[in-house]
């Protein structure tokens, strides 16, 4: 089993730091809507401009960031957008607190912490890459993923429950404080990081800025899983709030039915998660780009198909649930691959350049899908989607290359 494998101290004190950081995000989902809803007396264009517009312009912030992370010691950067985000998500609660919380500043920090976000997990990545061996990068990932699924199917109801006993901005405040454990968790690693190497580059040049998007585009492998994860991650996003019109205003669903429908299948990203080395020791990589990438996007279609009451709730599980299984398998095997194929000096880059680029996908594929519901209907927009989603397996790579100067994944079948 993944679980049973070690990985040495200061990863665990980098799972750590992820897991507090995952569990205060999925504490924290979905309050800065709720908040605008609530507290804000925000309306529906609004909350769609802060849940798309937001994210958006974070990634404009974080492309200049880029080559500032990629030249730099990666532990401290992880610390700073660490304590960046809980400074920013601090000034929620302090707002709230004196009657000043307005939604232009919601919208600011949605901004400010996508950007952080962005910039951190570039750091991360490559941190990772120097942390743990070659061949335990697998392992790595998928514990990353399986707690981040996790994350998702505890933090959500609990963080709805804390909303309704102690107001508002509970769960903000818990979100927020995670970040600062998170940073802590970070600093208490106490390693001596080596400098990156010069490469003879300016970190300010205007190159710097797109190295990553050329790396990506420049190989083939990387290329194909980029342009696939941009539509297969736009579309799935895309659909979240058609359905919750759907369900909530359209089929009646009682919110916790709702809220059940999202939060069970998650568990399904345990089972992923905890399978990926042992399918790809079995049936090597390339397999399980084709295969799994194939059966993540054929479920979405699915979702056209709701009917009230209990059926349709169990449909909107399985399909969520098929989605997810699939989805946690498939994400650390190409995140492995990711940073297997990156060389050191773009890590940074090209994570940001694949951060970027999945978040404008979303951005705009949310915003394009809201537009059509709107001139036709939610159930209408969502097969719309699911069809669309079923073109995406044509551009996984049919084959792999090796790197050349970093060794194979070991096809042993022992997890």
């Amino acid at each position: 089993m993944v679980g049973r494998r070690s990985l040495g101290r200061r990863f665990g004190w980098l799972w750590a730091a992820y897991a507090v950081s995952a569990y205060g995000s999925g504490l924290g989902f979905g309050a800065l809507p709720l908040i605008a809803v609530l507290v804000c007396r925000a309306g529906p264009a609004e909350v769609s401009a802060l849940s798309a517009v937001g994210p958006a312009v974070g990634a404009l912030i974080a492309v200049p960031l880029a080559p500032w992370v990629e030249f730099r010691r990666k532990r401290p950067v992880m610390i700073v957008t660490d304590l960046a985000r809980f400074a920013v998500m601090a000034t929620i609660p302090v707002a709230y607190a004196f009657g000043r919380l307005g939604f232009v500043q919601l919208l600011v920090v949605s901004a400010l912490v996508a950007a952080a976000k962005i910039a951190f997990n570039a750091a991360g990545g490559a941190y990772l890459k120097a942390l743990v061996r070659p061949d335990d990068l697998l392992v790595a990932n998928a514990r990353f993923e399986s707690t981040n699924w996790s994350s998702i199917a505890v933090g959500p109801p609990l963080g709805g429950a804390a909303i309704g006993l102690f107001g508002p901005v509970t769960t903000v405040v818990a979100d927020a404080l995670s970040y600062l454990l998170s940073a802590l968790g970070l600093a208490a690693i106490h390693d001596r990081e080596e400098a990156p190497r010069s490469t003879g580059e300016s970190p300010v040049r205007a190159g710097a800025l797109l190295d990553g998007w050329r790396h990506i585009m420049g190989h083939p492998g990387l290329r194909a899983l980029y342009l696939n994860n941009l539509l297969v991650a736009g579309l799935i996003m895309a659909t979240e709030p058609l359905l919750a019109v759907l369900l909530l205003r359209h089929l009646g669903f009682p919110p916790w039915q709702y809220g059940l429908a999202f939060a069970a299948p998650c568990l399904g990203g345990l089972i992923g998660s905890r399978l990926a080395r042992r399918v790809v020791a079995r049936y090597g990589r390339p397999a399980v780009f084709r295969t799994v990438g194939t059966l993540r996007a054929i479920w979405l279609i699915g979702l056209a198909f709701v009917r009230p009451g209990v059926v349709g709730l169990v449909t909107v599980m399985t399909v969520e649930l098929a989605i997810i299984i699939n989805m946690s398998l498939y994400t650390p095997v190409l995140a492995t691959y990711r940073l297997e194929h990156t060389p050191g000096h773009l890590v940074a880059r090209t994570l940001t350049a694949w951060s970027i680029g999945q978040q404008v996908s979303i951005a705009t594929l949310t915003a394009l899908g809201g537009l059509l519901a709107d001139v036709t209907s939610p159930r209408t927009a969502l097969t719309v989607a699911g069809l669309l989603i079923l073109a995406t397996p044509l551009l996984l790579p049919r084959h792999e290359r090796t790197p050349r100067h970093e060794p194979e994944l070991p096809r042993s079948h022992h997890a």
